[in-house]
């Protein structure tokens, strides 16, 4: 929500009004000077949205504001040409109004959730919290954004992804709705599982990838893409077969989790795919394929501490490769495992992955969460089971 800037305002005087913590205007405000903020711009609120109220006969600011419960100076901020004296009927007033609720689908997705619901739902978080970063770090085989988030301001860096494998999709929501939760309760200065979140805000920042394989996604959900020569050649590489539920790779083929240069030749030598296939084919080289090659950039550039990728299914975590993973990581992995119920397992006979990777050139924690049970694509029908088992390894990434 946008608010104008009058004389003698500071981002303090708003954390009061507004009730939100004075880091998360700083923070939604990054090339504002609070030290010099300049009558007539705009500073944005986080946590609000505004709706409209018609004048009617006998009504005042003072009322209106009354009737809402908002203190009146917040009318004069949000409509700066005001004239409380000589109010009109039928007049439009703009009146900020909290948010309390969760603003994504992804809080309980009815269907299955696309790189178009994801769009939908980044654009509605970020619209409400300006202090979730949102960028794009690269652009799938058909020019998809793949985009990361990023909130909080801490020093420990920590990464999350979902979506490597086109038909483990139901990761993608996962991620969001604790992207949502986690805005919320920061705002409002609400919990969870009875854990307040500003330590966690000021403790750690969160990068979030939640859909690293967008197109493949899509053919999952939606079919074969309008675009030649892909149409007929995803379905060349199906078999002829319009079921692409069991599809893994993004749209040319390739395994985006078996694109990492960890060993890479000995999972080419291990895999039964030799040429481009639904699942399990490495590709000609390691980071052919440019999802791979925008999660590469982002994790070289960035210094996390520890990443996590979330796929489906089985409810483990693997933790090792090559026994190269330091001693933290056996410490958080039982943690993991305490909160989510998740089985750990060290070391699995699977090379070239993200996490194997990370832990190898980084010698960081990894970790790999398979969450659910049954057979991918996994259903909605789960959703609520996995997210809650998975929400304590989520807050538990950030502070343990």
């Amino acid at each position: 929500m946008r608010i104008t800037v009058r004389s003698g305002d500071t981002f303090w005087r708003y954390s009061q009004l507004f009730r939100v913590p004075l880091y998360l205007i700083e923070d939604s405000n990054p090339g504002v000077n609070p030290l010099n903020l300049v009558p007539g711009a705009t500073v944005e609120i986080p946590g609000y949205v505004t709706a409209e109220h018609r004048v009617v006969q006998g009504d005042s600011l003072w009322q209106i504001a009354r009737n809402r419960g908002i203190p009146l100076e917040t009318l004069f901020l949000l409509n700066p040409d005001i004239n409380p004296n000589a109010l009109q009927i039928g007049q439009i007033i703009r009146v900020p109004v909290r948010v309390t609720w969760p603003v994504v689908q992804a809080q309980q997705p009815q269907r299955p959730y696309d790189s178009n619901a994801l769009a939908a739902d980044l654009n509605r978080l970020t619209n409400v919290y300006p202090f979730i970063r949102r960028r794009s770090i690269g652009t799938s085989v058909l020019g998809k954004d793949i985009a990361e988030l990023r909130i909080g301001r801490g020093s420990k860096r920590v990464h999350v992804n979902g979506a490597f494998h086109a038909n483990e999709w139901i990761t993608s929501p996962l991620l969001v709705r604790f992207l949502n939760e986690y805005a919320l309760a920061l705002t409002v200065g609400g919990t969870i599982r009875g854990l307040v979140m500003e330590p966690y805000y000021l403790n750690a920042m969160l990068s979030a990838v939640p859909m690293v394989n967008p197109d493949g996604v899509d053919l999952v959900i939606n079919g074969p893409p309008e675009q030649q020569p892909y149409r007929d050649r995803v379905r060349e590489i199906n078999g002829g077969s319009d079921d692409f539920s069991g599809w893994k790779a993004n749209i040319r083929g390739v395994d985006l989790n078996d694109q990492f240069p960890a060993l890479w030749e000995l999972e080419v030598a291990r895999s039964p795919q030799k040429q481009p296939a639904p699942r399990d084919y490495p590709g000609t080289a390691p980071l052919t394929e440019p999802e791979a090659v925008a999660m590469a950039q982002l994790t070289r550039e960035s210094d996390f501490a520890r990443v996590l990728a979330f796929h489906t299914q089985g409810e483990v975590i693997y933790w090792g490769f090559q026994n190269l993973e330091p001693p933290e990581s056996e410490r958080l992995v039982n943690e993991f495992a305490r909160v989510s119920g998740y089985v750990p397992i060290r070391n699995i006979e699977s090379y070239a992955g993200y996490k194997d990777w990370f832990i190898q050139d980084w010698r960081r924690p990894g970790f790999t969460i398979e969450a659910g049970r049954g057979v991918n694509p996994l259903p909605l029908s789960q959703f609520e089971e996995m997210y809650q088992k998975c929400l304590g390894i989520l807050l538990a990434s950030l502070y343990a």
